[in-house]
């Protein structure tokens, strides 16, 4: 199983781009256990407006189940998407999870995502939302291994 993280937009340089690269070297580091064959993160163009953004975002995600961000999306706690990245590893479904440019996603990713996942009704900064689906990602993986990092 495949784990995508494919965001609109180059995060630079900097804490948040720090953070991201350190949870997902942890989350490549305890997924290995676990069977999850990858983990990488994709930046595609911005720009064109956010029907020419989604082009790019689909484009890049073809062939797997489609989590679209949104803050008007489901809150999955931490548990749960640790149950859901077990089931969709379990049946060889790769997944990616997609986060839009500063208009939000098209409506056809919309349509083509089969979920939607919300952190909260406020309104992140795109480069925060990128740090927190990471952290999630690594916090996921970690409860199925049976680390200490996740706390209930």
């Amino acid at each position: 199983m495949r784990i995508r993280l494919i965001a609109v937009g180059r995060l630079k340089d900097g804490p948040e781009r720090a953070m991201v690269d350190d949870y997902l070297a942890r989350a490549r580091k305890t997924g290995q256990g676990l069977g999850y064959r990858s983990l990488e993160e994709i930046e595609v163009e911005a720009g064109g407006g956010k029907e020419a953004e989604g082009v790019r975002l689909l484009s890049r995600a073809s062939g797997a189940t489609l989590v679209r961000l949104d803050e008007r999306g489901e809150a999955w706690p931490s548990a749960a998407l640790s149950r859901r990245l077990m089931a969709w590893r379990d049946q060889a479904e790769d997944v990616c999870f997609l986060i839009g440019g500063a208009d939000g996603t098209s409506a056809e990713v919309a349509e083509r995502s089969r979920w939607t996942l919300g952190f909260g009704v406020q309104t992140w900064p795109h480069r925060l939302v990128r740090v927190m689906l990471a952290e999630q990602i690594y916090r996921a993986l970690s409860i199925e291994a049976g680390s200490p990092y996740h706390r209930e």
